[in-house]
């Protein structure tokens, strides 16, 4: 399985990200922010307020990093750079009427933008689930013996 295929089996039941940048002040911000893709190839898009901190600090400090979780212990964290993108075909392709809620003029609002990250590079942990995850801290707390829970990988995307 490639890395890109690895990561978006990882990632594609994942709506919610939190994305980190570095403000204006130097310091690192996260919000969550809801995925637009519908497979990753090494990018992921989000739909945001051209008000907001992340759109007003990308063209200052594009550097991000993306970080997602399961219940079931899985965690995606990648970094790469945000762009600014405006793209009307994508936008429409990309957009859900859930958004209205947030703009007032739809998709066609002022306020609309889209944002691309592009990714460099991922790690991601698989969890074993809960149950075994459980049972293998019980059984490393009677034992004594360090127990391996789940996997981990870095890559270069």
């Amino acid at each position: 399985m490639s890395d890109y295929a690895k990561i978006h089996d990882l990632i594609k039941n994942i709506r919610i990200a939190m994305v980190t940048f570095t403000t204006q002040e130097g310091h690192l911000h996260a919000v969550p922010m809801t995925t637009q893709n519908k497979e990753f190839n090494g990018q992921v898009w989000f739909i945001a307020s051209k008000k907001s901190e992340l759109v007003q600090n990308l063209p200052q400090n594009n550097q991000v990093n993306v970080a997602y979780a399961t219940s079931s212990n899985d965690y995606v964290s990648m970094h790469g750079t945000g762009e600014l993108v405006n793209d009307p075909a994508l936008l429409d392709e990309l957009w859900s009427p859930a958004y209205n809620a947030f703009f007032e003029g739809g998709k066609e609002d002022p306020d609309v933008q889209l944002i691309r990250i592009t990714a460099h590079g991922a790690q991601y942990w698989e969890g074993d689930g809960t149950i075994v995850t459980l049972f293998k801290l019980t059984k490393a707390a009677i034992s004594g013996e360090t127990e391996k829970l789940g996997t981990s990988n870095t890559t270069t995307l």
